[in-house]
């Protein structure tokens, strides 16, 4: 098979990265640069699912035997190798999701920083825990952590390299085995991730990549794997999650969002627009966590979007393989066409226009420009919706309470921000958004980057949580073993009834006086 790719593009061949024969059916991959065919890879069939998932538990049982230890070095080889083949990485992310080159990297340093942290904290996670037994010394309470077995991914194309396997991560070094179905506009991501992992020590079957529509290759996954882990849209994760539950197969779900910006009347404006600015924009706003309102206090309103606006007239659009444009692409035209609904929709209801609001064609077939909207209307789907896209509104509130009122107001709580120059009162503020996660004075890298802290979403922004130990023992299921020392904890033969109650209840009283229970 032969391939174009924008100028500038030097990494992996796509045809070497488990692309279609010409006996099977296939889906053409576009660039969204170009928006010409750079590929194609295979339409799997349920069949094919099935035999992954087969070969997948075949595979786990040896995995899951070898040391903790074992498993660790792979994983650990395997980041040397994002780090050593990082320029490949980056070209690929920037071919198929178009994003800007700084925004791919992102996504390779939390891939090392999350395969450094498990790696680091998995022979915890796994070590047997203790707990308090029914009767001091006599009995001994201990729980076990084991792997589910298979876990599945289905992963978006916005972030086709973060989301193909720092969460399979966990999964592995736990002990499962892996079949992630990638987003069908980014599947030769995911294709060089499963390259790199086995040849870091990872088995091919441990970690398989299932290549099609969605819609053919999810339910089938979802039927026959004992985890499923979703990250998408709301409304495809609510499928994901009624199809599970027929088969009684426990999910992950990080969902969509519409994360607000509360900007203080003490905040530092030149920080705040900083934020502003990356939260909004990065990956051309499509981000989950990314900031789509932002509220300010009215007595920094106007200075507040002043500098906004003169930012936002600066960043530079692009479609290069370099760290140049600021901003990329969008990876769909129904992307795009959502992003132009929302903007045209909330001008007509009369809103501003204040930069952006335009299709560049000139730039790329998909980039739409960066997006400032003030005066809109509280109804407007631009507010009220996920716009996924390079588009934030700002809207003056007259103290704190509105905009926490302003910022709760919506089915979404996945990622929120705060600004100000008092970061006690900026925490109390935070606590009060009804957000999973939410960050004091940054938009996201400060949580993101935090490995070790959980993040996932409130309300209709998912169920269960990454990162931290949540996100690894969330692929474990637990058993716990007792061992009674002595004689049986049941009445002794011989022995009324009535006197073991007796005896039992002075055992309650004398354990809660000595702190036992």
């Amino acid at each position: 098979m032969t391939f174009e790719v924008p100028t500038g593009y030097n990494g992996p061949r796509l045809d070497d990265l488990g692309s279609a024969d010409q006996r099977e059916e296939t889906i053409d991959v576009r660039a969204p640069f170009t928006g010409q065919p750079i590929g194609a890879v295979p339409a799997r069939q349920p069949d094919d699912v099935h035999e992954a998932v087969n070969r997948a538990r075949d595979a786990q049982s040896d995995w899951a035997a070898r040391p903790v230890e074992h498993r660790v070095a792979a994983i650990e080889r395997f980041a040397s190798l994002v780090r050593t083949r990082r320029e490949d990485l980056l070209d690929l992310v920037q071919l198929e999701s178009g994003k800007a080159r700084y925004d791919a990297l992102e996504e390779a340093l939390d891939v090392e920083m999350t395969a450094s942290y498990y790696g680091d904290t998995a022979a915890d996670y796994l070590t047997p825990e203790r707990h308090r037994g029914a009767v001091p010394v006599l009995t001994d309470a201990r729980q076990y952590r084991d792997p589910y077995g298979v876990v599945g991914f289905i992963t978006p194309w916005n972030y086709p390299l973060t989301l193909a396997v720092s969460d399979a991560l966990p999964a592995l070094l736990a002990g499962n085995a892996v079949v992630v179905e990638p987003a069908a506009e980014t599947p030769h991501t995911a294709l060089y991730v499963a390259q790199l992992l086995h040849e870091a020590g990872v088995p091919p079957d441990v970690f398989q990549v299932v290549t099609g529509e969605g819609e053919i290759v999810g339910p089938p996954l979802i039927e026959t794997v004992d985890y499923v882990n979703f990250t998408g849209s709301t409304a495809v994760g609510r499928t994901v999650a009624a199809q599970a539950g027929e088969h009684l197969v426990p999910v992950g779900l990080e969902l969509g969002g519409k994360g607000p910006m509360l900007v203080r009347e003490d905040a530092p404006l030149g920080r705040a627009v900083t934020g502003a600015v990356q939260g909004g924009f990065a990956s051309a706003g499509q981000l989950c966590i990314s900031v789509e309102r932002i509220y300010v206090h009215e007595s920094r309103y106007e200075a507040f979007l002043d500098r906004l606006v003169e930012r936002v007239r600066g960043l530079s659009l692009g479609t290069s393989f370099d760290y140049r444009p600021d901003v990329g692409s969008m990876v769909s035209e129904e992307g795009v066409q959502k992003v132009t609904r929302h903007v045209d929709d909330a001008v007509e209801a009369g809103a501003t226009l204040l930069t952006g609001g335009r299709r560049r064609p000139d730039v790329g077939s998909l980039v739409y420009e960066p997006t400032v909207l003030a005066d809109v209307p509280a109804d407007s789907d631009v507010l009220t919706e996920e716009t996924f896209g390079p588009v934030v509104t700002v809207t003056p509130v007259e103290d704190d309470e509105a905009a926490l009122a302003r910022a709760n107001d919506t089915q979404y709580g996945l990622h929120g921000t705060v600004w100000t120059a008092d970061p006690e009162a900026g925490r109390r503020l935070a606590r009060q958004l009804e957000c999973g996660t939410v960050s004091v004075n940054d938009v996201y890298i400060s949580m993101w980057g935090s490995t070790g802290a959980p993040m996932g979403g409130k309300k209709e922004s998912g169920i269960g949580r990454r990162h931290g130990d949540e996100g690894f023992k969330k692929y474990t299921e637990s058993q716990t073993v007792t061992v009674q020392r002595g004689h049986p904890l049941t009445p002794i033969p011989g022995v009324p009834n009535w006197v073991t109650a007796r005896v039992l209840s002075l055992y309650l009283r004398v354990a809660r006086r000595i702190g036992w229970l």
